[in-house]
């Protein structure tokens, strides 16, 4: 029975493995952990229920997870995707890039959109696919996995330096309390004032080697990066042929 508690692991690798809808595996390995686990139904919503009260962050996280899910039922990626296409000489690399500098000032009043898995996933991403589309280029899964890890990238460079803008936050409180036994006495205000060139240089620096790295993947991918439109793609599957 002690093993078959790891049952929910399982799951939730096999889910991800075959890239199934992320909430619905969570919750999947949820039950069948308190099922196998001998708590029962009664004792995993008790469960749930108790964990929902005494943390309100992980709350407010489910809450996110589950409004991102039915938005994207209901056709937010499609609806990303046509914005990002109505604007001119849009570049996946521009996307993540304004994205970052965006993430960043809402990060100094310590306002968050749900992540990787909030906002990243459902809203950047299609984006950045409809921004490929919008130049007249097929998006190979290779360059969309290259795509994922720099949106992600960025959305921990500006979160991490940004966090730290807002007086009070966990990670000020964080450095404060680990400064304090070695002898410095770190003014919260003061930090946020010397975290700003910090956190503005991180973001600058990221969104320049994103947006750098972004136009020679499409020249890998699509040819010259500087010929939009649906001639090079054609030249390029000429090419391939």
């Amino acid at each position: 029975m002690d093993y078959l508690v790891l049952l929910g692991i399982a799951i939730v690798i096999v889910g991800f493995a075959l890239k199934l809808d992320a909430i619905l595996i969570i919750i999947v390995a949820a039950v069948v952990t308190a099922l196998v686990g001998g708590i029962g139904v009664d004792g995993f919503l008790t469960t749930l229920g108790t964990s929902f009260v005494s943390n309100r962050s992980m709350a407010i996280f489910i809450i996110v997870l589950l409004v991102t899910g039915t938005l994207e039922r209901n056709g937010l990626k499609t609806a990303a995707a046509q914005l990002i296409g109505k604007v001119r000489n849009a570049t996946p690399g521009m996307v993540i890039a304004i994205y970052g500098v965006m993430r960043l000032v809402f990060a100094a009043f310590n306002v968050s959109f749900g992540g990787v898995a909030g906002f990243v996933r459902p809203v950047i991403m299609p984006m950045a696919v409809g921004a490929i589309e919008a130049a007249g280029h097929e998006p190979k899964d290779e360059y969309v996995e290259e795509l994922k890890g720099m949106a992600s990238g960025m959305e921990n460079i500006a979160w991490f330096f940004g966090q730290v803008l807002f007086v009070g936050t966990a990670g000020a409180l964080l450095v404060q309390s680990t400064m304090k036994p070695l002898g410095y006495d770190v003014d919260l205000l003061r930090m946020a004032v010397i975290e700003i060139p910090v956190a503005v240089i991180a973001v600058g620096v990221a969104a320049v080697y994103y947006i750098v790295k972004d136009a020679r993947l499409r020249r890998k991918y699509y040819g010259d990066a500087t010929d939009g439109g649906k001639t090079v793609a054609a030249a390029t599957a000429g090419k391939e042929a």
